[in-house]
């Protein structure tokens, strides 16, 4: 009967570590580089230099300024030299500062997307780095640079539909902040203690009991650290099937940029569980044999 009894203890905290993991890690990102504009500008800073970003810029604001030029049959020749000019302009460090402010008025459409009721995507409106670049192309005397127009060109990072759908979620995980990580891990200390506890009679039943709990919890958190993972790469794919196929790659990059951070998330935690369970496991087999078994005397 003990036997089955630690038996369901262990699958109920492998089960509920591998849903915890998950929540926890999402409610801190949320709480400390979602919501947090600083460190939002600073996850998305080095995309300046991306090379998907900076040809869907380029794209971006070169489609937008042939709209307004009309050359005949020289038109696709001028797009060409236009779309060279603005792509090497993204090299300069005046890009980088227009990029970072970008995203700085982007960070703003975050939150109010997600604090919204419904119908707000979430975009990175490019007028600032379209200004940049048209002035900086008519210093330099780039024929018709003066026609660019400067006005919202967005990169879409999520449609509507989808913002309305996270919400939700984003709401409450904002609301539990790093709770439910602290929750967590006292979870999987009390997990533990209640094993010492409950174990077998005498040091050794307590000792291979808790050892035996830690191996779990350890477990718990290595899958719940793959459950994450999964979660991710499963939400880039459907936040990356509704955005326009000419704003994939820069839409891609912007979302493994803001991600980065919960993917080192999942390998930090994948490793430590592993690296937990496996040493407790033969501390487990250690202590087997080496503390007395109790005395069954009479």
């Amino acid at each position: 009967m003990r036997t089955y009894f630690s038996a369901a203890l262990s699958v109920a905290l492998l089960v509920l570590l591998a849903v915890l993991v998950p929540v926890s890690a999402l409610s801190a990102w949320v709480d400390l580089e979602i919501d947090d504009t600083d460190r939002y500008v600073a996850a998305v800073a080095p995309l300046a230099s991306d090379p998907d970003v900076q040809n869907t810029v380029a794209d971006l604001i070169t489609d937008e300024a042939m709209k307004q030029i009309d050359v005949g049959p020289l038109q696709g020749t001028i797009r060409d030299f236009l779309h060279e000019a603005v792509l090497s302009f993204t090299t300069t460090d005046a890009f980088q500062a227009a990029w970072n402010a970008a995203n700085r008025t982007a960070h703003e459409a975050v939150t109010a997307a997600l604090d919204g009721d419904s119908g707000e995507s979430v975009t990175i409106d490019l007028a600032p780095v379209t200004e940049k670049v048209k002035q900086n192309l008519v210093d330099n005397g780039v024929p018709f640079a003066d026609q660019i127009p400067v006005q919202h060109t967005d990169i879409r990072i999520i449609s509507a539909d989808r913002a309305d759908q996270m919400r939700q979620s984003f709401r409450w995980l904002r609301a539990a902040s790093i709770w439910p990580a602290v929750g967590t891990l006292v979870f999987a200390l009390l997990s533990v203690v209640l094993a010492w506890v409950r174990g077998g009679p005498g040091r050794r039943g307590s000792a291979l009991a808790a050892l035996a709990a830690t191996a779990v919890a350890g477990a718990g958190f290595a899958l719940g650290a793959l459950v994450l993972r999964g979660a991710i790469a499963l939400a880039r794919d459907r936040v990356l099937d509704e955005v326009p196929g000419s704003e994939t790659d820069g839409a891609a990059a912007v979302y493994d940029a803001l991600t980065g951070s919960l993917r080192t998330t999942v390998w930090i935690v994948f490793g430590t569980g592993l690296a937990l369970a496996v040493c407790a496991m033969a501390a487990r087999i250690w202590a087997g044999r080496v503390l007395p078994a109790p005395s069954t005397g009479g």
